[in-house]
């Protein structure tokens, strides 16, 4: 049995009350979440999927370039999606659906682990590459909810129209129009700079635990895992603060 240890003297023994054990509720995918190892799978899935959508609306985004007209037709396209199998937006509201499940989940299971973590007093299974997810790393904390906030003021600001100061500018429909009206006020803009350099820590982090998450961890994949989380921050980060400087600097008026 186990004992706990003693003072130097104290020659008495006491049982070590066993650690309590996790219920199972009899579900395979509850069981499965409610374990560390599936909040790790669930958060890296949903990572992958975010980053998918991050990256392909950024490259959407890039249509701004090529003029107020390709850019609202872009917009259109979105709400078009699959009419008429589905009626005009539908599609797109079941997206934005998806994504905020994607959200939840990767929020909660984030969360669900950090505490796991400090109940535990535990570290990661294997030795963490510090040089290739040092500063990224140790600010998770900080720019997750950086992100959440700068994702709720997005969508008030270019979806919604319901920002402060957007109402007296914003025009439904009017994509590009919106746009630039926002990014032309220096501390929107500068809202956007930050959040997005905020989201490249993230998203540099995210790609490269990804994969220690879904065990794949092989240091011989480490160089590949490297390029790989710096291009798709890199790539992320550039183009959306090239969106609100090419505004400022007259680029996209």
């Amino acid at each position: 049995m186990l004992t706990e240890t003693r003072p130097s003297g104290d020659t008495s023994q006491k049982p070590v009350p066993p650690r309590r054990q996790r219920e199972k509720s009899g579900i395979w995918l509850v069981d499965f979440y409610t374990s560390a190892v599936g909040k790790k799978w669930v958060m890296a899935i949903t990572g992958i999927g975010l980053i998918g959508f991050v990256l392909s609306h950024m490259v959407g985004n890039l249509k701004v370039y090529a003029g107020a007209e390709d850019f609202d037709h872009y917009a259109e396209f979105l709400r078009e999606m699959l009419v008429p199998i589905f009626p005009r937006t539908v599609f797109l509201w079941l997206v934005r659906g998806g994504l905020v499940m994607m959200f939840v989940f990767h929020i909660h299971s984030a969360i669900s682990l950090a505490r796991l973590n400090l109940q535990a007093n535990a570290s990661y299974a294997t030795k963490r590459d510090y040089v290739a997810a040092n500063f990224a790393s140790r600010t998770m904390r900080w720019t997750g909810p950086i992100i959440l906030l700068y994702l709720i003021f997005h969508l008030a600001d270019l979806t919604w129209g319901v920002e402060p100061a957007a109402t007296a500018v914003f025009e439904r429909g009017e994509a590009y129009a919106n746009l630039v009206a926002s990014f032309e006020r220096p501390v929107v803009a500068g809202i956007y700079i930050v959040a997005n350099l905020a989201l490249g820590f993230h998203l540099y982090h995210g790609t490269w635990s990804l994969f220690q998450s879904l065990g794949v961890n092989n240091p011989a994949y480490n160089t590949a895992r490297r390029y790989l989380a710096g291009g798709v921050a890199a790539a992320i980060v550039i183009g959306n603060c090239s969106f609100p400087i090419a505004v400022l600097a007259g680029v996209v008026d």
